[in-house]
């Protein structure tokens, strides 16, 4: 610590003395011409044709490395696009801005002027001409050979995991690539690209626990949303068959390895279609992505390969619970006997909030949790989802007890949830009134009634598919990350006093 303490104190004087000499610290003027990657690929391509003294080329970037030798040094130059090395001779860049480069510091940003040649090694070099303060830096980086490794550390201070380990910068480029993946993957099947509240008068669409702000200026309560379902099928009520939202929800509950508060999914919404037509449109979007950010549809995933190439298994619940989960068939009906069988799996009964005993479409979804779910490593659509668990989905034709819904899990995790949408505004209205019926009793959370949702139904909706993929856990999976907090940039964590 006290080492770093003299780093930085000297870093600071050489900034004041620089500045003395007139030498602006912090300029915005330098004009760059080529990046990295621009350089690298004109010499690939036309090596023959490259000479030191032309073509020329101003890049700009971070000074990752010095080795210094007298009257010159050798420096490793990093921008958004790669590394390229650069030879500083004073003789080339004169007696001035060479005595400007002795004060300059891993760190600092710089501006370079020249022409490429290579080294004994055969290595491309710029050799710079001239040079130019862009920004210095007046703290050290982490030392090269330990890095910035810990955890805690490196999701605090993002920006030097980013300048420290190009591996996590890569897992961010794919997920930026993931997300581009999508979006075209939706605009060419017609989809229109939407923007709906983040602030909500009344969070709905999914079973959460909000975040609550409040709105001077209007004199009401506000919530961060925690979906926005509601708001997309009031769209396609509205004449926009096809929407999706790419969008930031927000949910005040806990933080694991697969949850953050913050979180991005991706909604969309298809009319005349059903919960069947999305399981194949999502194996073919997911497939898709897969290969655009891994290049293959076999990806390694924390020692599994996941195979991405369908076709995707396909299991009603009650036969995953049975044929996976090991609970006898002739329980799944018999409340008493499939309470005994959570009872000896260690599962609990009981809502968490208030200690009562939840409904058996319940149960049958917290035996599916801890039995069934973990040992869903293939790509797999969970169907057959009862209505206590469902109050947005269509119920099935052939069996009004279940829902035409289904989940995607994969590497034991739930990634999409997807249904047949309920479009009959009775219906509706009977399931959200029996959901807070059942909530009331739960909590002692204030629940509320979206009027205006049933009002929008009631003008009639056609007959709609709708579905949530988590963007999070699909960027873990392809890119082979453990936690959800490796592919978020700034994920949230309780403060602390001192870095």
């Amino acid at each position: 610590m006290e080492q770093a303490k003299d780093i930085i104190k000297k870093r600071h004087e050489k900034a004041r003395s620089l500045k003395e000499t007139g030498v602006e610290l912090y300029p915005n003027d330098f004009f760059v011409s080529h990046t990295v990657r621009d350089i690298l690929s004109l010499i690939d391509a036309d090596s023959d044709q490259i000479r030191p003294e032309a073509p020329i080329f101003s890049a700009a970037g971070r000074i990752m490395a010095i080795n210094r030798f007298g009257k010159s040094a050798f420096i490793r130059l990093r921008d958004r696009t790669g590394q390229l090395q650069s030879y500083i001779r004073q003789d080339e860049v004169g007696s001035e801005s060479y005595a400007l480069f002795k004060q300059l510091d891993v760190g600092d940003f710089i501006g370079l002027v020249g022409g490429m040649f290579q080294t004994k090694t055969g290595e491309w070099t710029l050799l710079a001409n001239e040079i130019k303060l862009l920004s210095k830096s007046l703290r050290p980086l982490p030392e090269k050979f330990h890095g910035l490794r810990d955890p805690e550390k490196r999701f605090r201070q993002r920006y030097l995991d980013l300048i420290m380990n190009p591996e996590i910068r890569d897992v961010f480029l794919k997920r930026s690539l993931l997300i581009k993946t999508i979006r075209q993957f939706l605009i060419d099947r017609d989809y229109l690209e939407v923007e709906t509240p983040m602030m909500q008068p009344i969070p709905g669409g999914a079973e959460a626990r909000p975040f609550k702000t409040y709105h001077n200026a209007l004199d009401m309560d506000l919530y961060l949303r925690i979906a926005p379902e509601l708001y997309l099928k009031r769209l396609v009520t509205g004449g926009f068959e096809r929407v999706f939202e790419i969008n930031r929800n927000f949910r005040n509950e806990g933080i694991s390895t697969q949850h953050n508060p913050e979180f991005t999914m991706l909604e969309f919404y298809q009319a005349y279609a059903t919960f069947e037509d999305l399981m194949d449109l999502t194996e073919e979007m997911v497939k898709r992505s897969a290969a655009a950010v891994c290049g293959d549809v076999k990806v390694e995933y924390q020692g599994d390969i996941i195979d991405f190439n369908g076709p995707w298994r396909r299991l009603i619940l009650e036969d995953a619970l049975s044929s996976i989960g090991g609970v006898p068939p002739e329980f799944l009906q018999d409340r008493e006997k499939l309470e005994a069988f959570a009872t000896d799996n260690g599962i609990s009964l009981t809502s968490v909030e208030t200690g009562r005993s939840v409904g058996i479409g319940k149960l049958m979804t917290k035996i599916f949790d801890v039995l069934v779910e973990p040992k869903l490593q293939q790509p797999t659509f969970i169907t057959g989802y009862p209505v206590e668990v469902s109050p947005l989905s269509r119920r099935n034709k052939e069996n009004p007890n279940i829902t035409d819904r289904f989940e995607l899990f994969i590497a034991g995790r739930e990634i999409a949830n997807g249904f047949s949408e309920l479009n009959d505004p009775v219906d509706q209205r009977d399931r959200f009134l029996q959901q807070l019926k059942n909530k009331s009793e739960e909590s002692d959370e204030t629940l509320m009634f979206d009027e205006d949702y049933i009002h929008a139904l009631e003008y009639g909706m056609p007959p709609t598919a709708g579905e949530g993929v988590g963007i999070d856990r699909l960027a873990m999976l392809l890119t082979n990350s453990a936690s959800i907090r490796e592919v978020i940039l700034f994920p949230h964590m309780r403060p602390v006093d001192k870095y």
